[in-house]
């Protein structure tokens, strides 16, 4: 025996980092000690001890109560049971914010387990037997309590617990198929999102792009070893290329790139998948007992049906579509004053909108977004919108770096209460990268619950995001769209944080999804607040204030364009419907663009063009096809009627009122799903929202 091997044996077993207590600050996601192979083991373990629970409740000889059937699977987990949702957290976390393709591989493999076990616990008839039997009888409960029953028994019957064993067995054939189909549909989008490139060797093809940009693009080249500039579908790279760039062909191109995402008839090409998917999800509601896929999710909505839903876009397009036009024609006629009769173009492509519009909006306030990216340095941006919250809240943020994190982007602090006391961990991941999902979330680490010893165990969230890099020559500046992206996911964030209930099933943003979006959206309202612009907004290099000249005109500039912004978000929660009010299954997937077409034609301004047919927004609609939001879009525009009325109350009271913000957090941010989201409101506002406040601060009506 070699003297190699003897010092092997002699070294102990290394442990799974997954098993055993994290002994990290705040028992934090030990990610510096968490290896690729320690994921499997992990849910082959966390799956044997859940069923290992499900048998200890299922075979327990006294008769079935709240506390022995419906707490103990709740609290089962603060111990032994945990495992599975610890692994689980981390992995598919890990899938969207720092993924490789031997993750990928591993999320091929995992993904059909899980939802076999999860199948095998909704559809265990021994087990909803009990939980039926509390659901008819059980003792006085808490609303908390009731709502968590209530939960618990209707979930059970959402996936498929009355159904007989045919049903069941097709159920499973169906969620099992999903599932994959939905993994499938996003690694597809993030390789091809990530496969193009425009490599530009030539410096006039940079005419018009902003120093910020060209920067960027520079850095980009710097960092995959090639000379010149390179331009990714990342949306710091592609939204200041096709707003700025004067050459139309290569706008087109970046255009068109990103517009036939996972629409070129190859291996990435999710049209077929999105077929299944619909089809799937209709056959399931079918199963169910629903006519539509719609209808069985709305069951469970704020909204409640289709024709709430429909009333919602139909009454935004009468109330825009008159504006959208003006803004539309205002945009042409910019077009047709800047290029001379021999650069006449036959009509403004949608390559060519976001260009003029910013000439338009230029001229008109003076303004554009890199006249304020030197006023937004990150770091002054984080330290404004942290002390936002302590304004409003009296809460405090402090980095540590003694907490483990995932990527050397990601920072993490820790997050204490107006009294001091500790109240959460905040990780933010700020920029692009390979392997990393466009887009911006919000997630979390662990929970908030109260434990079987009335700990309060506090929560660790996340908000990953993909702004603009810092290159060698400037820090990270943002754009005003950036910083309010950063308000939207920290308004979730606030709303994780400020969790305050006893089961976890319940708490932050576990609530009805067209209530989700009011705390995030509600936190963008501040972006164009002069009182809080100068609370941070300072010249990263001279330190100067961002001037009240510039602030006026941002405020003045809010509204621009805000018709079409709201067509646009109209169209796509009509894409959505359209998809999930079917009755018939799908034929074909070309059915996926003419349905898309179909379905979105009263909130089109323009006749189709031959570009418009060749894109294709559904087969790169994470939200509706991978996202959960299936028959659920809508819940942006139904949101923003909520955070308008609910800033109208700080508009009248003051921005920064504390006693407001309190009630707030009281009414709504700490109470997640423990009541009806609309008793929540009232709670808050005193009455139901309207479309009011809204319309005012669009400037729609007076």
């Amino acid at each position: 025996m070699n003297e190699n091997m003897i010092e092997s044996e002699q070294e102990p077993k290394r442990k799974n980092p997954f098993f055993e207590p994290y002994d990290t600050p705040h028992d934090t996601v030990p990610f510096d000690r968490i290896r690729i192979e320690d994921y499997e083991e992990a849910f082959v373990e966390g799956i044997r001890r859940e069923d290992e629970q499900l048998e200890k409740i299922i075979n327990n000889p006294a008769k079935p109560t709240f506390d022995n059937t419906i707490v103990y699977h709740e609290e089962g987990k603060e111990h032994y049971y945990d495992l599975l949702s610890r692994v689980s957290t981390v992995f598919f976390n890990m899938l969207s914010a720092n993924t490789n393709d031997e993750m990928d591989a591993l999320a091929q493999k995992i993904q059909p387990m899980l939802t076999k076990h999860a199948n095998d616990v909704m559809l265990n008839k021994d087990y909803f037997e009990r939980i039926k039997h509390v659901h008819r009888f059980h003792r006085i409960l808490t609303n908390e309590e009731k709502q968590l029953l209530d939960n618990e028994f209707d979930g059970f019957v959402r996936s498929g617990a009355l159904l007989d064993e045919a049903g069941k067995e097709r159920l499973r054939q169906l969620t099992e198929e999903a599932s994959m189909l939905s993994l499938q549909f996003s690694q597809n989008l993030l390789k091809d999102t990530k496969a193009f490139t425009l490599h530009i060797t030539d410096e006039a093809e940079l005419d018009g792009l902003p120093e910020t940009a060209r920067e960027a693009a520079a850095q980009e080249a710097r960092e995959q070893g090639k000379e010149g500039w390179i331009f990714t579908l990342d949306f710091p790279s592609y939204s200041p290329f096709i707003t700025y760039s004067t050459r139309r062909d290569l706008r087109q191109k970046m255009y068109m790139a990103k517009n036939t995402l996972c629409f070129h008839g190859n291996s990435e090409d999710n049209q077929e998948i999105c077929k299944k998917l619909v089809n799937i999800r209709l056959e399931l509601a079918q199963l169910l007992g629903y006519p539509t896929f719609a209808d069985y999710v709305l069951k469970r909505r704020m909204a409640s049906n289709k024709r709430t839903v429909y009333k919602l876009l139909n009454d935004l397009i009468a109330a825009y579509r008159p504006t959208a036009l003006k803004e539309s024609n205002d945009i042409s006629e910019m077009a047709k004053k800047l290029l001379k009769p021999e650069n006449a173009i036959e009509r403004i492509e949608p390559w060519d909108t976001p260009f003029y519009s910013h000439k338009l909006k230029l001229k008109k306030y003076k303004i554009d977004a890199e006249m304020l990216r030197p006023y937004f340095e990150l770091s002054n941006v984080i330290k404004g919108v942290f002390g936002l919250a302590t304004r409003l809240y009296g809460i405090t943020f402090k980095e540590n770096t003694d907490i483990p994190v995932y990527h050397p982007d990601v920072k993490a602090y820790e997050v204490f209460d107006k009294d001091g006391s500790y109240l959460a961990v905040f990780y933010a991941d700020f920029h692009p990268r390979k392997g990393k999902q466009s887009g911006a979330w919000m997630t979390e680490y662990q929970g908030q619950w109260i434990d079987s010893k009335g700990k309060n165990v506090r929560p660790h969230v996340s908000v990953v995001m993909n702004f603009t890099k810092p290159t060698p020559e400037k820090p990270a500046l943002l754009t005003l769209g950036e910083v309010e992206t950063f308000l939207h996911e920290f308004g979730h964030a606030l709303h994780g944080m400020f969790a305050n209930t006893r089961f976890e099933s319940l708490s932050g943003t576990n609530v009805w999804w067209d209530f989700v979006e009011l705390p995030s959206q509600f936190m963008e309202n501040y972006a164009v607040e002069k009182e809080f612009l100068q609370t941070f907004a300072f010249h990263y290099q001279t330190g100067e204030m961002l001037p009240d000249d510039l602030i006026k005109r941002v405020v003045k500039s809010r509204n621009f364009n805000i018709a079409l912004s709201c067509l646009r978000q109209v169209k796509f929660g009509l894409i959505d419907m359209g998809f999930y009010t079917l009755t018939k299954p799908l034929e074909s997937a070309e059915d996926i663009k003419l349905l898309e077409r179909k379905s979105s034609r009263e909130a089109e301004l323009k006749p189709d063009t031959a570009e418009r047919l060749n894109t294709c927004m559904t087969v790169q609609f994470s939200h509706i096809m991978a996202g959960g939001y299936a028959a659920g879009y809508y819940r942006y525009l139904w949101a923003e009627v909520l955070d308008a009325d609910a800033f109208y109350v700080f508009k009248q009271k003051g921005i920064f009122d504390q006693e407001t913000a309190q009630r707030f957090r009281d009414s709504i941010l700490s109470r997640g799903g423990t009541e009806h989201p609309m008793i929540l409101y009232k709670r808050f506002r005193k009455k139901e929202p309207t479309i009011k406040a809204l319309l005012k601060r669009n400037g729609i009506k007076n």
